[in-house]
């Protein structure tokens, strides 16, 4: 069984920034962590230290939503003080100036992101992080790009949720112009987007996974 972390340890991970995964901490805090496979150090200066998905699991292991009885993820509740994009279906938060600020400063850092953990450089496509945290991925994309998710209960507005598929999620949104509006911001954002039919309802949604090429 591994070692649990130190308490010190467990501040560093706990304060890491929630979408890039950067972490601060003392250089014999980030060498522990990076030996337990829970954070590396990135090649290129100025040399910080990110979250690994291992520790980006511990980060978040209090805040992982339970499937609901048609297997779909409801929307998650993040933990106080930390910044979660809007899946849909949550109860409305702040909103206006501070919060657009704040989903467009996410935006830039999960670009910035995909800058420094790509072997190219490119931001155009997905990074190891969205991979592991589809459902937000999706939804800062849509977020950040000035979708309105929906509400509590039935109504207007995108709702992203998790599938069973591996590495793809389904995206739905009542009104279809507003549909085809997400999928392309989604392509755009680096995801392969497809659109289909539900067999029970009809309806239309989206399957969305994170471009590789």
């Amino acid at each position: 069984m591994a070692r649990p972390l130190t308490a010190a340890q467990r501040r560093v991970v706990d304060a890491a920034d929630p979408v890039t995964g950067r972490l601060r901490g003392t250089e014999a805090q980030l060498a522990a962590l990076v030996r337990r496979g829970l954070a590396f150090r990135h090649p290129r200066p100025p040399h910080d230290h990110f979250l690994t998905p291992a520790g980006h699991r511990i980060r978040e292991a209090a805040d992982e939503p339970g499937p609901s009885e048609t297997g779909a993820e409801p929307a998650a509740r993040p933990a106080a003080g930390v910044f979660a994009a809007r899946v849909g279906g949550e109860d409305a938060g702040p909103a206006g100036p501070a919060r657009l600020r704040e989903v467009r400063g996410a935006w830039q850092g999960l670009l910035e992101l995909r800058r420094m953990t790509s072997p190219d450089g490119d931001t155009g496509r997905p990074c190891g992080w969205e991979r592991t945290h589809l459902v937000q991925a999706a939804a800062l994309a849509l977020e950040a790009a000035g979708h309105r998710p929906a509400g509590p209960g039935e109504g207007p507005g995108y709702r992203v949720r998790a599938t069973p598929q591996p590495e793809a999620v389904a995206v739905y949104e009542p009104d279809p112009a507003a549909l085809r509006d997400c999928a392309a911001t989604l392509e755009r954002a680096g995801w392969q987007v497809g659109e289909h039919t539900a067999p029970r309802t009809s309806a239309r949604y989206l399957l969305a996974s994170p471009r590789r090429v």
